[in-house]
Order: C-alpha cells, then sequence, then structure tokens
C-alpha cells in the first residue's frame, strides 16, 4: 500500500552541521522543513568521523569539538520541532521547482516545494591502503580509520600515516595520549594550518612525535589481529619495522554521490555545481550547500556552508512564497519566532 506523501516546504537532505543550520534558516523564515539522513543519527561526520576532534574555524569558538558543535546546533534548532527521517535513502526525486517528490529506500514519500542537498561528500569511507592480511586487522580494531574516544588510545604505540589536515590533527591530539606516536609520510611536507605545523615542529622536538619520512606503509606483522609492527618502505626501497598495536591510515574519503548522482543536474567529481548568489543548482528549485557544492572560490570551510545555508534559505522563499516580499529583519530585532 503507497504512503501518504509527508507535505512541507523544503527537504533538506543531510543532516550534518550545514544541513542543521539550514534547517533553522528556513524555520527563521517560516518555511516548513524536513530533515533526512541515510545515518541513525544527525550530525554527519562531526559525529560518525571525528565526535572528540577540535573545529578551530567556527566564529566565536575558539575550539569546539564535533559532538559539541552539533549538539549547539541541534539546541538552536530545537525551539522548530524539525521533523527528521534518519536511516532513510534518498532514491528518488521527480517533478519540478515547487512540486517535488521524494521517495526514500524504506518506502516514504515526500512531497516538497524545494530540496536542499547538504549531504557534505555524499556517502563516504575510507580509502583503505593496499596491505596484506589488512581485514584482520580491522576486524580486531588494530586498524582504524576514524577516533571516536581519544581515552581509546591511552598508553598506545600509535603509527599514522597520511600527510594531510586529518593525519596532521590527530597527531596532534593523541601525541599526549600515546606511549609512542610515529608519523608516516611519503615525503616531509605536511598540508595544515601553519599553526598546526608549527605546533607539529614543536612536537617532534620534544619528542612527542617521531617523523618517519619519506616512507610509507609497506607491510603489517603480527598474529590473529593483534598487530605488533608497522613496515615502511622508502623511495630506494628500504625497509623499517616501527614496533606499534595501532595503525591509523588517513588517506582520505572514497565518496559517492550515489542516486542523487541520476537526478539530472550537472555533477563534477562528487560535487554539484551551483550559482554562487543562490546556490541552486542546474535543476531549478534543487539547492545544494556545503562540501557537495561547488563554485568558483569555493572554501570547504564548515562556516561557509553556513553562509550557504542562509543564502540558500532566502532563495527558497519566493519559491515557497511566491505572492510574498520577503521583509527581511536582522534576528536581533526579531527574536525566534513562535513556533
Amino acid at each position: 500500500m503507497t504512503q501518504t506523501p509527508l507535505q512541507t516546504d523544503v527537504a533538506i537532505i543531510g543532516a550534518g552541521p550545514t544541513g542543521l543550520f539550514a534547517a533553522f534558516q528556513c524555520a527563521m523564515l517560516r518555511l516548513n522543513c524536513l530533515l533526512i539522513d541515510v545515518l541513525p543519527e544527525i550530525g554527519g561526520q562531526c559525529v560518525a568521523l571525528y565526535p572528540e576532534k577540535p573545529i578551530y574555524d567556527i566564529p566565536a569558538c575558539p575550539a569546539v569539538e564535533g559532538a559539541q558543535l552539533i549538539a549547539n546546533l541541534e539546541q538552536q534548532l530545537a525551539p522548530f520541532n524539525v521533523p527528521r527521517l534518519l536511516k532513510h535513502r534518498l532514491e528518488s526525486l521527480s517533478g519540478h521547482r515547487g512540486d517535488f517528490i521524494l521517495g526514500t529506500d524504506k518506502g516514504a514519500h515526500i512531497k516538497a516545494k524545494a530540496v536542499i542537498i547538504a549531504a557534505g561528500a555524499g556517502a563516504f569511507g575510507p580509502n583503505r591502503p593496499p596491505l596484506d592480511g589488512l581485514e584482520d586487522f580491522e576486524n580486531s580494531g588494530a586498524v582504524q580509520y576514524y577516533v571516536r574516544r581519544k581515552a581509546d588510545f591511552e598508553g598506545r604505540s600509535i603509527v599514522i600515516a597520511g600527510g594531510g589536515d586529518s593525519a596532521l590533527d590527530w597527531a596532534l591530539a593523541l601525541k599526549d595520549k600515546a606511549e609512542k606516536l610515529y608519523l608516516v609520510h611519503r615525503r616531509d611536507r605536511f598540508r595544515g594550518a601553519p599553526e598546526s605545523l608549527r605546533q607539529l615542529d614543536e612536537a617532534v622536538e620534544n619528542g612527542q612525535i617521531e617523523k618517519i619520512v619519506p616512507y610509507q606503509l609497506h607491510a603489517l606483522h603480527g598474529q590473529k589481529g593483534a598487530l605488533e609492527a608497522v613496515e615502511v618502505i622508502d623511495l630506494e626501497g628500504n625497509t623499517r619495522k616501527l614496533h606499534a598495536n595501532t595503525l591509523l591510515p588517513f588517506f582520505g574519503l572514497a565518496t559517492d554521490l550515489g542516486p542523487i548522482a541520476r537526478w539530472g543536474m550537472d555533477t563534477v567529481r562528487s560535487t554539484i555545481p551551483v550559482t554562487p548568489s543562490s546556490c541552486e543548482t542546474s535543476l531549478p528549485g534543487v539547492f545544494a550547500i556545503g562540501d557537495v557544492a561547488t563554485y568558483p572560490g569555493k572554501l570547504k570551510l564548515i562556516l561557509q556552508g553556513f553562509s550557504e545555508a542562509a543564502m540558500a534559505a532566502h532563495s527558497i522563499y519566493p519559491i515557497v512564497n511566491p505572492d510574498q516580499a520577503l521583509h527581511f529583519e536582522y534576528s536581533t530585532s526579531k527574536g525566534v519566532p513562535n513556533t
């Protein structure tokens, strides 16, 4: 039996930080909205991948952990009682600007006048290193791709592999927890904020982190999933064994837009081009914000996603209310609308 479609003004796909703030912005404009996410809880990558990782570029927050940022956004949104469909994967989109029907893998149907895609990087999973016997060490927890609780790594001998922000940030975050911490990269250059690079140099000088460069992962040693050593190799074929019981490879995420890529809008390598002033995609009435959206000068920062959420909400207002002018007021003067 076909379910009665859920009715809303705006369907927001993705309940990460950008999606949550988009819901708040819509609610402030008195637009009804619905949050939809394939994960079992709100928060997106902030909760799924780095709940205890500090984020430094949120305005007015010198540092805030991923889980706390989501808790703050949830508190901000709470007065509006925005409904949500969790553990629902969006499979289909039909209709046109002002009259869309969305379908999920659980058989739910949503009727919406506009759509905001705040899907982050889309469906994501870690890029796994090509090492023999890797799965046994993954199953035992000796090899992990995400850090959910820093306390779990207390007293461990850890190898972190990678040269990007995640490898650098987690090396700095775990240096005071680990008994020994190695940072492996194929060259002696790391991609990170200047302050993070300064902290890395300081930690290396103080003996808290040992840089292993230029090396890359070569083999894992141990029995029955118990890791004993990580073997690395340099460009000349020289190998070295690092005695460790934990490997954290940070080689980025493999991303996939999934069914969204088949909805008829322009896409470029798992991103969606948008008009910068409105965040509207090539499909009228469908908007994209956050990491999934791209345009010239785009910065992949949460704070830019917040700005895009506001632009999208204001662009959607005339779709929902075609005969009503929006007289915008600052939140300091209008407060939170009565719900």
